[in-house]
């Protein structure tokens, strides 16, 4: 097994700088917007952007919420071993708001659908939008695509791709793993 990397934390930090702006150019002061890390590894990459959006755009009224989708997944019942649930933490009302889910790596596209299903647990949104760290385009199983993307590579067979994290990893930095 060998590894690549992608992107190091320098980049990683201008591309988030990059998505803060697209999301500010389309969503202003965020009143009627929320952003939903889906869990558990779209929450670091929210989580700075909410960071950014605050501290360094002075937008104070950023609401960040969590969802976890493991029961809504189509394949939760598939595996030997037993699933463990992350905490889902919505503490705002989603109806009729400008919902964007944002994740690490867009794959095959069906951790997006169950978000899709799991969210409607929480009101109607009016839109919902999509924004990913790592865009796999070449691997989707269903018609989902980003409206925010920070890359776009194309891993192929049986490369990975892996986001670590200050906070988990004790690095920043994106790996396309060869196996």
């Amino acid at each position: 097994m060998s590894q690549k990397v992608l992107l190091s934390a320098k980049e990683i930090n201008i591309i988030l700088h990059r998505l803060a702006c697209q999301l500010i150019e389309n969503h202003l002061d965020f009143k009627d917007t929320v952003l939903i890390g889906i869990q558990p590894r779209g929450t670091f990459v929210a989580e700075r952007l909410k960071k950014i959006l605050v501290e360094e755009y002075n937008i104070s009224e950023v609401k960040l919420g969590y969802l976890d989708i493991t029961f809504y997944r189509d394949d939760f019942r598939r595996g030997s071993k037993p699933l463990e649930a992350n905490k889902t933490k919505i503490d705002f009302v989603v109806e009729d708001k400008k919902v964007v889910f944002v994740d690490d790596v867009l794959y095959t596209g069906r951790s997006i659908r169950a978000a899709l299903t799991a969210i409607q647990s929480f009101g109607r949104p009016s839109e919902i939008e999509l924004l990913t760290l790592i865009d796999r385009r070449f691997s989707r199983h269903l018609p989902i695509q980003p409206d925010y993307r920070g890359r776009q590579v194309d891993a192929i067979n049986q490369e990975k791709v892996r986001v670590m994290w200050e906070e988990q990893e004790g690095e920043d930095k994106v790996y396309l793993v060869i196996k």
